[in-house]
């Protein structure tokens, strides 16, 4: 079955950098859009920064001109380059993807299990 395996996440100080990766694995037969969501501690899951199948990217206010979405589609993998990071950037990071199987008729919507970024002041 379709699977999305994320990486990257951890603790790191304010001001630093990760590099999120989300790979897609399984019998796939397309990949449309891929996102990135995040959900802080007693906050709603929130978008991040999206990618079509095209590369053309948005982002939420909160992390324009600091973050960065792209893909490889060679290797199904979505990543996210998070730069001067912030305390209130703390949440768990979650992939989501609209994918068609290649036993399905169509696009399905898969999320990854989420990886915790941790920022420290």
């Amino acid at each position: 079955q379709v699977q999305l395996v994320e990486s990257g996440g951890g603790l790191v100080q304010a001001g630093g950098s990760l590099r999120l990766s989300c790979a897609a694995s399984g019998s796939i037969f397309s990949i449309n859009d891929m996102c990135w969501y995040r959900q802080a501690p007693g906050k709603q899951r929130e978008l991040v920064a999206g990618i079509t199948n095209s590369g053309r990217t948005s982002y939420s206010d909160s992390v324009k001109g600091r973050f960065t979405i792209s893909r490889d589609n060679a290797k199904n993998t979505v990543y996210l380059q998070m730069n001067s990071l912030k305390p209130e950037d703390t949440a768990v990071y979650y992939c989501n993807a609209d994918i068609a199987p290649r036993v399905g008729l169509g696009l399905r919507n898969y999320w990854g299990q989420g990886t915790q970024v941790t920022v420290s002041s």
